[in-house]
């Protein structure tokens, strides 16, 4: 954990792995954020605040996946600088990315709060449930800042080969979260305002801890007076890695939105079923999002290094260990996906549960075609090729979007399951075609 890694020699299994792995867990506490709101206040405010809170994370997600987005983008230039030894130009462009996304987050909170309304009123928001969300928007617009400087904290440790950092902050940071629930819902009495509140507080004391491990730890790649310089061709680079990967991940979550829509349109106890699916997808797809983004960073490092083949054999390293991974979690998906449900939903909400039951293990059958697409992604964001995923992302949820609201009135929840895996067969087959193609141009270069 005190160390930083170079990725471009040594056993490529065990680097993936080791690098993917505390990537993992951070995701998997990732999750628990979301996942302990909806828990506290579904336990001990009711099931409109717990629907509300699935409306609201679908929402905060768009803007939270943006900043993510953007900062994943961003990780690839600095594990590139990080890979061919220019800490000059990784201390460079840590600033650059700082100026940038702080400057770019405050807009993107303004728009949040401009768009909120109407954003809730286009995806079908119950009216006796617009007041609980919103109230809950408001203070998570008013705290991203706090997101991104933690996502570029933990991409720029990632980087540098070290994710288990970040993972500490973030572990300390999810504990405090479970606490100001406890105190701000519980016995505050604030409802979804509180679980907002405690999310934001709670992301601060994550960002707080980077920059002192990373100040302490690392101090050769922190920024000094030196580095704060503008370098107009490296902000452009930036600003296309990071808005096209922001594109990327925001891509996603509109056709979330949109599809979230179609599930408003059922009524609240599918909603309910909604989101207690989301979140244990969320579990399962922090394992995909992991094994890509160290796929990526590897990639990149390598790239960086002038190293294609190790390049090539750690995509395939990459492919064979998601694809033994993803076996065993559709197998627990399906399996534990009863327990799960009642245990999200609660007892007594029998409609919802069997909602949630039906799509968990429906979509379970189509997680290994997500996986496939992981793997793609983090293969073509560690070459620099960002707009490919873009491209996958559109064309997934517009299958999944109109499939979903073709399919809803006669299959219910099941039909966004059926819609995301018929979804997934085109991203594959895209990339799949995309990849021959850029074989063919490597072996003709060589």
């Amino acid at each position: 954990m005190t160390q930083t890694q170079n990725l471009t020699s040594g056993p490529i299994a065990r680097q993936l792995v080791t690098l993917a792995l505390p990537l993992l867990i951070g995701n998997i506490l990732q999750q628990f954020y979301n996942t302990i709101d909806s828990f506290i206040v579904g336990r001990y405010v009711g099931l409109d605040s717990f629907a509300a809170i699935g409306i609201a994370g679908t929402v905060m997600n768009l803007f939270v996946f943006v900043l993510s987005g953007f900062c994943a983008g961003i990780s690839i230039i600095l594990a590139r600088f990080f890979g061919r030894d220019d800490f000059a130009g990784f201390r460079q462009e840590v600033w650059l990315a700082t100026a940038l996304g702080v400057g770019s987050t405050a807009v993107i909170s303004l728009i949040g709060f401009a768009a909120m309304s109407p954003l809730l009123r286009l995806i079908q928001t119950p009216a006796d449930l617009h007041t609980l969300v919103a109230g809950y928007l408001r203070i998570i617009f008013l705290g991203l800042v706090t997101t991104y400087l933690y996502n570029l904290c933990a991409a720029a440790l990632r980087s540098a080969g070290n994710s288990a950092a970040a993972l500490a902050a973030l572990a300390v940071a999810m504990a405090a979260n479970l606490v100001l629930d406890l105190l701000f819902v519980v016995r505050f009495g604030m409802g979804v305002a509180g679980a907002a509140l405690a999310t934001v507080l709670a992301q601060l004391l994550s960002v707080i801890l980077c920059v002192i491990y990373w100040k302490a730890r690392f101090p050769h790649l922190m920024c000094g007076p030196a580095d704060l310089k503008y370098d107009h061709q490296l902000a452009a680079q930036s600003a296309n890695y990071g808005l096209v990967s922001a594109l990327h991940q925001s891509s996603l979550y509109i056709g979330k939105l949109l599809v979230q829509g179609a599930v408003n349109s059922m009524g609240t106890q599918v909603i309910a079923a909604y989101t207690a699916t989301t979140r244990i997808e969320g579990f399962a797809n922090s394992f995909g999002d992991s094994g890509s983004a160290a796929l990526s960073i590897f990639v990149a490092q390598n790239e960086g290094a002038g190293k294609r083949e190790r390049t090539q054999k750690g995509f395939h390293t990459g492919f064979c260990l998601m694809m033994g991974l993803v076996v065993t979690i559709s197998v627990i998906m399906a399996l534990l996906a009863a327990p799960c449900s009642t245990l999200l939903i609660g007892s007594g909400q029998e409609a919802s549960v069997a909602s949630a039951i039906g799509y968990l293990r429906l979509i379970s059958v189509f997680y290994f075609l997500c996986f496939v697409g992981n793997v793609f992604v983090g293969y073509y964001r560690g070459r620099g090729m960002v707009q490919v995923p873009v491209i996958g992302t559109c064309l997934h949820i517009t299958v999944r979007v109109i499939l979903s609201y073709l399919l809803a009135g006669r299959m219910g929840l099941r039909a966004v399951a059926l819609a995301t895996g018929i979804g997934w067969m085109f991203v594959v087959a895209y990339h799949s075609s995309v990849y021959r193609r850029l074989r063919k141009r490597d072996a003709a270069a060589q």
